[in-house]
Formats: C-alpha cells, sequence, structure tokens
C-alpha cells in the first residue's frame, strides 16, 4: 500500500492556541462521522492473538470508558488507536486515514491530533513542569505560543504554584494532571487516558476526571481506560458514556449493571 503523505493530515494551520477556556471547544475537521475507527482489528503475541474480530468506533465529540481484567488488552487497544502498535489484521483509520498506509511524518502529524495521558507519567526530570508541559509546542516549533498559553492551562489543572517544580518533587496527583496538562496543549481533537486515576486518591480521581469531562462538553473525543468500576458510576451521572468491557478477546458494551 502506498504511503500517505504526511501532508494530507494537516490540519489547518493553528499558529495561535485558543486559550483555555476554549481549549475543548471542538475543531474536529474530519469528513464522515468518526475520528478513530477499529474495524475487525486481530492482534496478539505469538500464536494467541489477543484479541480478534475487534471493532470500535470513536464519533467526535463522544465519550468513552473502556474497562476489563488486568491483561485482558486494555493498554494495547489504547495504542492501536494512536497508531503506535499496528494491527496484524483489519483495518485502523485515524482521521479518516488508514493507519497502515501512513508514513512516519504522518503518524507524527495524526498524533498531534491525539493526546495521550499515559500510565506511567513519565517526565524529563531535569526540566520543570511547566517546562514539561510545554514541549509537544516546542519539539513542533510552536515556542512562541508557550507564552501565551501556558500560564492559562497551569491555572487549569491547578499547578500554577507548582511550575518552577520538578517532577520528583510532584505528588502522584499533581503529575497526573500535569500528564493532563501535557496531552491538552496541542489542542488535540482526541484525548485518550491509560489509567488516568490508578495511583491517587478519590478526591484526585474525581477532580482529574472531572476536567476530562470539561473538555468533553467542549467537543473533545474522550477515551479513558480504567478497572475503577465505582469511578465510573460516578461520572456517569455527568457525562452522556459509552462504558465498553475488554474480556477474552470481544468488546461489549456494559449494560445498566454497571
Amino acid at each position: 500500500m502506498q504511503a500517505t503523505n504526511a501532508k494530507d493530515l494537516r490540519s489547518p494551520d493553528r499558529r495561535t492556541l485558543k486559550p483555555v477556556a476554549d481549549l475543548g471547544r471542538s475543531t474536529t475537521r474530519v469528513g464522515g462521522n468518526t475520528v478513530i475507527e477499529i474495524d475487525k482489528v486481530s492482534y496478539g503475541f505469538g500464536v494467541t492473538p489477543l484479541f480478534s474480530q475487534l471493532s470500535l468506533t470513536l464519533a467526535p465529540g463522544s465519550f468513552h470508558f473502556l474497562t476489563g481484567p488486568s491483561g485482558a488488552g486494555k493498554t494495547t487497544l489504547l495504542r492501536l488507536c494512536y497508531a503506535d502498535l499496528r494491527a496484524s489484521a483489519g483495518k485502523v483509520r485515524i482521521f479518516g486515514q488508514d493507519a497502515a498506509g501512513l508514513n512516519r511524518d504522518a503518524i507524527a502529524l495524526a498524533r498531534r491530533r491525539i493526546g495521550v495521558v499515559h500510565q506511567d507519567c513519565q517526565f524529563l526530570d531535569h526540566l520543570s513542569i511547566a517546562e514539561n508541559i510545554a514541549l509537544p509546542l516546542t519539539v513542533a516549533d510552536r515556542a512562541p505560543e508557550v507564552e501565551q498559553n501556558l500560564p492559562e492551562l497551569l491555572n487549569w489543572v491547578g499547578l500554577a504554584g507548582q511550575a518552577a517544580q520538578l517532577p520528583p518533587q510532584l505528588s502522584g496527583g499533581e503529575r497526573q494532571r500535569a500528564a493532563l496538562a501535557r496531552a491538552v496543549i496541542m489542542s488535540p481533537d482526541v484525548i485518550i487516558a491509560d489509567e488516568p486515576t490508578g495511583n491517587v486518591d478519590w478526591e484526585m480521581s474525581t477532580r482529574l476526571l472531572r476536567l476530562l469531562v470539561e473538555l468533553n462538553k467542549m467537543g473533545k473525543t474522550i477515551l479513558i481506560a480504567t478497572h475503577d468500576l465505582n469511578m465510573i458510576r460516578t461520572m456517569k451521572t455527568d457525562v452522556n458514556a459509552r462504558v465498553l468491557r475488554l474480556k477474552d478477546g470481544h468488546l461489549m458494551q456494559a449494560g445498566a449493571e454497571l
């Protein structure tokens, strides 16, 4: 298959990032009704696939919880959604493009439109937390936007007072909020979070998820992998979320018993 040219995925020029108050407003520029589509995908290690014939559609502005037992493949499914892994069979489409046909530059551009909050929350310990959050803009050669947007983003996640601190000085909850800020600083269309509340207490978990709900209400597509069913039950009252369960290689929509 011929590789897609990087410019095919390039968004319209956005030299000025929107203020945080507008950061979540829908900026999706996708033809059709999906931003990410997993179509009869198989993936696995060795002879036994982790899952097969699995399908998932993320519509613009939708909210999804992904749950399931440890080892079911939740993180693997998330990585397929942002082209960090390639499916063994089936198709993964990102913003209407077949991920298998994207070259390295096109994948990099697509990922600028997908903010990822990783489970391990890795930072560069020699940089301040403000510099870590701003790093995606710096790498994308959009450094002039940092001064304009970073202060308000730090206020939004409640880290204005910790901006100069190094990552090892932060608590677990502060690191998670910094990871979310870093994921949204490029004003992506999709936010994918892998167990964002796994290492923080209930109060901080609620705060983090309310930030994600706020982004969704402004138009962002949200996909969260979590094992915390109590948190899902609590947040379902605040957002129109679809709850998906991955188990034994199958993806099912959770019923009312959740």
